[in-house]
């Protein structure tokens, strides 16, 4: 294997964390939008039944689930062509999404078709993955300390809460502009992120950089030769799921899985609760969700001092543990006969925003350090590899969420359109609200008592890294063995290529 030189990283500045971490306005913000109001607006303003919604969530993230892989892989080995080496490998599908991230806007049109809304869902979701693959592999191309990456997640997080608080509120202004039974509201609403997203996605790519093409060709095993279209084909998969032999990033998908589908549950049903279980309104489950959406983002700035301080692992045990305490009382006032308009519905939005909000940024400060374990293992960079799993795995278990979600309120009992529903499906919402989400929650809780990434282990982790880039060929001590092989799960004399991870070519 080549040695790989060790280069000076270029010195991150204010406006390199704010460039990357605005871009989440469209990572967390068009989610925010979707998963709190796509089904609302399907079914009570498009005729849809709630499993035609589901599904359309479905196929359309199972389509962007299988090229998401593809866009990571092709990213890795962008940097060998003119384009990559004239516009970055990362960057130049950040720069080619700019002018078609007003697909976002196209699809809150009422009265279309079943198919109109499959067609322009799966538009954008395949548009999303080509700005957000790479732009999720940024942090650690920029920065290679645990503070520095720490604080890019931060950032972004900050943004992507910013960005959920507006997805929140927007609803019930525009609402009380144009009317509450306006189904123009989502297509303003639409409009106004589609112009956010374009501002931000532009601002990044003027304040990103990547590692020059010489450092990454460096990292490329002597004899390699350069990637081509069907090498890369044949090899997409088979490189994509190696990443799963990486202890520490099996660990870290099962922590991201069980803190954002609980969430994706919750948004799912939260709104028809609201609506028909707290007997509100749309304008006051958007007053809700956009406070819960404030308390989140106070959550992510306790939460950046307490993982960089202390264990990420036990920052998400206390917020999975808030987030369920907002859920269960939640359901025990509405079972008290608690309704819309009580300040006691404050107390379970406050639990659950500051537990939503841990459990928002702790998976992705852990994900930025991710590519440093697979390095020590395979003596390569493969961000793109790891971005493109990340959101293959999130996309698919988010469409099985959000599609289960649908169709047991389909077989609950709940009617499209109507103004009020069937006890039975009432208790159905209150159930998958409920249990759906805890149950996820308590899986992640699982996974994080085995995970012990932290800013001590990667700091041992990194100064490996370096001994190893400089051909230093003598035995760890044994604390640094100890930590390594946790954290990559091999063992210390197959890490460094000598292992059949590393034998999968780029």
């Amino acid at each position: 294997m080549a040695t790989a030189p060790i280069s000076q990283p270029r010195p991150v500045r204010l406006i390199n964390y704010l460039a990357y971490g605005s871009n989440d306005v469209l990572g967390a913000g068009s989610m925010a939008v979707i998963s709190g109001w796509v089904m609302i607006f399907y079914t009570q303003f498009c005729g849809l039944e709630a499993w035609q919604a589901a599904l359309i969530f479905m196929v359309a993230r199972v389509l962007d689930a299988i090229a998401s892989p593809v866009i990571g892989h092709i990213s890795d080995n962008m940097g060998d062509t003119a384009i990559g080496r004239r516009f970055g490998r990362r960057r130049f599908f950040i720069l080619a999404a700019i002018p078609l991230l007003p697909s976002f806007a196209i699809m809150w049109v009422a009265g279309q078709s079943f198919w109109y809304y499959l067609v322009t869902y799966v538009a954008f979701e395949l548009v999303y993955a080509a700005v957000i693959i790479p732009y999720e592999t940024l942090a650690a191309e920029m920065g290679k300390d645990y503070k520095t990456k720490a604080k890019f997640a931060g950032v972004r997080i900050l943004f992507a809460q910013a960005s959920a608080i507006l997805a929140g509120f927007l609803p019930k202004w525009l609402i009380e502009w144009l009317g509450k039974d306006s189904p123009d509201t989502f297509l303003y609403m639409g409009i106004l992120f589609s112009i956010l997203f374009m501002l931000t996605a532009t601002f990044l790519y003027l304040f990103s950089w990547e590692r020059s093409p010489s450092e990454v060709a460096a990292l490329r095993p002597k004899g390699d030769a350069k990637p081509t279209v069907g090498s890369a084909i044949r090899n997409l998969y088979r490189n994509l799921f190696s990443t799963f032999r990486i202890r520490a990033f099996r660990l870290h998908l099962g922590m991201y899985l069980g803190g954002y589908i609980s969430q994706d549950v919750f948004n799912a049903a939260f709104t028809f609760f609201v609506v028909f279980a707290l007997l509100g309104s749309i304008s006051v489950a958007s007053t809700l969700l956009g406070t819960m959406y404030i308390v989140q983002f106070i959550a992510v700035m306790i939460a950046i001092n307490v993982a960089l301080r202390n264990s990420p692992a036990r920052a998400y045990q206390f917020a999975a543990v808030s987030f369920a305490i907002g859920v269960i009382t939640l359901l025990l006032m509405w079972n008290a006969g608690v309704r819309s308009g009580d300040a006691l519905l404050w107390v379970p939005i406050v639990f659950a925003g500051l537990g939503r909000g841990a459990l928002n940024y702790i998976p992705w400060a852990t994900y930025n350090y991710m590519a440093d374990v697979d390095e020590i293992v395979t003596g390569r960079r493969r961000e793109g590899a790891f971005a493109g799993v990340m959101t293959f795995v999130r996309k698919l278990t988010q469409a099985a969420a959000v599609a289960g979600v649908g169709a047991i309120m389909s077989w609950g009992g709940f009617v499209s359109g109507a103004k009020t529903q069937s006890p039975e499906a009432i208790h159905t919402i209150a159930s998958v609200l409920g249990i759906g989400t805890i149950v996820v929650l308590f899986c992640g809780i699982l996974v994080s008592l085995r995970f012990r990434l932290s800013s001590a282990t990667h700091d041992v982790l990194m100064a490996e890294i370096d001994r190893l880039k400089a051909g230093d060929t003598s035995a760890p001590t044994p604390e640094a063995r100890a930590i390594v092989e946790d954290l990559s799960g091999w063992k210390y004399e197959q890490l460094w290529g000598n292992n059949p991870v590393a034998g999968i070519r780029r």
